[in-house]
């Protein structure tokens, strides 16, 4: 039976926005009066969920609210959740960088964690100087590093740089040079946050392997913060999934997984905008995925053509701009990237429909996410909104006669555009 090295009670933590303290002198001498006398902070009775998007009627906000859990020695943990749920906090309070206002963590086991870029690297000092530096911050003792230095500096990749001030390296480098020390000290709990982004495809995918080995290999405990849904599923076997602090889910990687998605994919099929994207050379009026009855929430057919159509006012005619499509998928990952500037159509000073027809199976089954680019001349980006649209397609009846499977080998989709 697996031992419990991370176990979480009770955990809370309370922030005052925009000041340190209670924010007068009067709150300041109350809250210490109640702590002499061994009494509750009052200020805890207050405050609300840490919800971004609101603006709440408190200065007082739970970054996280009652969080418990245990974690077993080999288990790869990943912590998951929109921006602002609670997950760095968290990762934070487990590596004793900050502590809960309230409840209590145990941990048993030497933890190495890699919380954001360049943390215990002194910008003045060498890549040789800081791997020294760092590794004793993370508990190595001088011998220790000494004997796994080389491994070190291989598996970074910045053997070049080595003897070269931190402060002239990227913020890939970093993540790099910190990352391979963190990687390669003995610890019994690695804590990785979202920092692996930083780094290029193939470091990443070399991360990955590690912390894989490390975890399933070497019998160590993982946590892992990501918003690479995929990178998750491959690395961890448990999902703890955060939402305004609160845990609303601690299963298997592919439950957790699928309930992060469910709760941060809202079908939104149509959107009508007021003045959100309004500038001075363009209007965006109205977006949708085959809005035929302008329904926000309806679901797609396997077997339809999936029509994209926008509403655009273009007011400056010197403005050469072109509408651009990206699609991801549920996991985050891109799929494909479509623009109307290879069809040869131009916009038109005024109103334009805009409209782009994929074929109908092209799509498989699942949910999507459209990213709208105006771009000018093929070079310069003058507008982007990340998932600006969701949909999701769901199986259906293949129509007779259909085309679907008929066909050997890799077929090319033709996007059909059209703008009125």
């Amino acid at each position: 039976m697996s031992r419990v090295v991370i176990k979480a009670e009770n955990i809370s933590k309370q922030y005052r926005l925009g000041l340190v303290g209670t924010g007068t002198v009067r709150d300041d001498l109350k809250r210490w009066w109640h702590q002499v006398r061994g009494k509750e902070d009052p200020f805890l009775k207050i405050g609300e969920a840490n919800n971004r998007s609101s603006k709440g009627n408190s200065d007082y906000v739970w970054s996280l609210r009652d969080i418990n859990f245990e974690i077993n020695q080999g288990d790869s943990v990943g912590i998951i959740g929109r921006n602002g749920a609670g997950k760095s906090t968290l990762l934070k309070i487990l590596s004793q960088v900050t502590q809960p206002t309230t409840g209590k963590i145990y941990t048993k086991g030497r933890i190495a964690s890699l919380l954001e870029v360049g943390t215990g690297f002194h910008p003045e000092m060498t890549g040789r100087e800081n791997i020294y530096l760092n590794g004793a911050i993370l508990g190595m003792r001088k011998h220790e590093i000494a004997r796994k230095f080389d491994e070190i500096v291989a598996f970074s990749g910045v053997e070049r740089y080595i003897d070269t001030p931190v402060k002239r390296y990227s913020s890939g480098m970093y993540v790099r040079l910190a990352f391979a020390v963190a990687a390669h000290l003995e610890s019994e709990i690695l804590i990785v946050d979202e920092v692996l982004a930083v780094g290029d495809a193939e470091f990443q995918k070399k991360c990955l392997g590690k912390m894989n080995d490390v975890s399933k290999g070497e019998g160590r405990t993982v946590l892992f913060v990501s918003h690479n849904m995929a990178a998750v599923k491959s690395l961890c076997n448990r999902g703890i999934v955060l939402e305004n602090g609160l845990i609303i889910k601690d299963d298997l990687v592919e439950n957790a997984v699928a309930t992060y998605l469910t709760g941060n994919f809202g079908t939104q099929n149509y959107k009508i905008f007021s003045k959100e994207y309004d500038t001075k050379d363009f209007t965006i009026h109205e977006l949708g995925v085959n809005p035929v009855e302008k329904s926000p929430d309806s679901i797609l057919d396997e077997y339809q053509s999936i029509e994209f159509n926008m509403l655009f006012t273009l007011k400056n005619s010197t403005k050469n701009l072109h509408v651009t499509y990206v699609l991801n998928n549920e996991y985050g990952e891109t799929l494909f990237t479509f623009s109307h500037s290879n069809s040869g159509l131009k916009l038109k000073q005024g109103l334009n429909k805009i409209n782009c027809t994929l074929p109908e199976g092209f799509l498989n089954i699942g949910s999507y996410y459209l990213t709208v680019y105006l771009i000018e001349n093929s070079k310069t980006t003058l507008f982007v909104e990340k998932d600006i649209l969701t949909f999701t397609i769901q199986e259906g009846e293949r129509p007779i006669g259909s085309w679907m499977g008929k066909e050997p080998g890799f077929i090319k989709p033709k996007f059909q555009w059209i703008i009125e």
